[in-house]
């Protein structure tokens, strides 16, 4: 894969969660009523964007084209 595609599918891959959490898109778990392991709904909204933010780095890390070519000063 060269650089200049993975660098897009890697910001690509991180817009998502952002858009998912700020304003108007928040307001899709922006709800109180349902509670998920004794979370409010918006809260558990909020952390489950963060862990599959954490998932997507680590998965982009992994797959990352120059993570193991070493550095020529």
């Amino acid at each position: 894969m060269s650089k200049k595609k993975f660098t897009t599918i890697y910001c690509t891959s991180l817009v998502i969660p952002l858009l998912l959490l700020i304003f108007p898109l928040f307001s899709l778990g922006n709800r109180s009523t349902p509670f998920i392991v004794g979370l409010p709904f918006s809260v558990f909204w909020v952390i489950a964007w963060i862990i599959v933010t954490f998932l997507i780095v680590l998965m982009m890390y992994i797959l990352d084209p120059d993570k193991d070519e070493e550095e020529v000063q």
